[in-house]
């Protein structure tokens, strides 16, 4: 007799154990990572590309470089060009100074006329005359040196767009650097050395995946447990039976609800709204992007 009843009690047990299972997590979802798509910023051959996919890259490491003698030869044009339109703009120090002399041996010559004049040893009309002479040379001293200032700006700006060109070399030199953005892990490799590329063709895709977003849903009545900066438990499958527990944080929250997507499952199976909720976790290697997880709020 003993025995049917524990037969009878077996599966009311497994009724209410599976009842109690299914509201034992608050909200539910697949985790996400920070993902990259390192494009080309330049056109050419590759020339080297250190990329294995399921390597480990630091933000900042230069990864590879595609070939720039094109732009090497371009460069070297541009600034030949430059010293060659550079070489015949005129000094304007130079230009004038013959003029400004005249004028200071002029302005001497004058001084000494004056004193001759005070003395009545030489008539007034000879320092008129240098005074009218001296008012020549100023008038001539200006319009050369507005003659040589414009002749120069002129030079000047014929200089300014060859200046822009190799500025615009330069930094498709420095785009020619493969250089990583991210600390992460890559996924997947698009490209291969020696290839030809071109800009914005895709080169290879990181993720960080040190630092994982478990993204999941919870209902209106749910939204006065949650709160920025709030700490959780996250929980991960770890056999058929058993979870893996993490510590998470609640890094944002919805301002406002969508529809529930048909691959969740929200505690609140009847609700038709729900809001979305990112939580870190700190992955410690089992974490995969895609993954399911479920949360309690402590």
């Amino acid at each position: 007799m003993k025995q049917y009843y524990k037969l009878l009690l077996a599966p009311m047990l497994l009724l209410a154990s599976c009842a109690g299972n299914k509201d034992q997590f608050d909200a539910s979802g697949m985790f996400e990572a920070t993902e990259v798509i390192v494009s080309a910023q330049g056109n050419g051959k590759i020339l080297q590309f250190d990329v294995q996919e399921g390597e480990n890259l630091k933000a900042g490491a230069i990864v590879g470089y595609i070939d720039t003698t094109q732009l090497h030869w371009r460069k070297q044009q541009l600034q030949a060009s430059s010293k060659a339109i550079s070489v015949t703009k005129p000094n304007v120090g130079e230009q004038i100074a013959a003029i400004q002399q005249q004028i200071t041996n002029t302005e001497t010559e004058k001084r000494r006329i004056e004193n001759l004049v005070h003395a009545d040893a030489v008539p007034q009309k000879q320092l008129d005359d240098i005074n009218e002479h001296l008012k020549v040379l100023k008038k001539q001293l200006d319009a050369q040196t507005s003659t040589v200032s414009k002749s120069a700006q002129g030079i000047e700006a014929q200089t300014k767009p060859v200046y822009a060109q190799i500025q615009e070399i330069d930094e498709q030199l420095q785009n020619s650097i493969i250089t990583n953005p991210i600390d992460g892990t890559v996924l997947t490799k698009y490209a291969e050395q020696d290839e030809v590329t071109m800009t914005g063709k895709p080169l290879y895709r990181i993720a960080d995946m040190d630092h994982m977003i478990l993204r999941v849903y919870v209902t209106g009545d749910q939204l006065t447990q949650v709160k920025l900066g709030q700490d959780v438990k996250v929980y991960v499958d770890s056999t058929a039976k058993t979870y893996r527990e993490l510590p998470g944080q609640v890094s944002w929250i919805a301002s406002e609800a969508e529809f529930t997507p048909k691959s969740i499952q929200t505690k609140d199976e009847r609700a038709n709204l729900v809001y979305a909720v990112k939580v870190k976790v700190k992955n410690n290697g089992y974490l995969k992007i895609g993954m399911y997880g479920e949360i309690k709020f402590k």
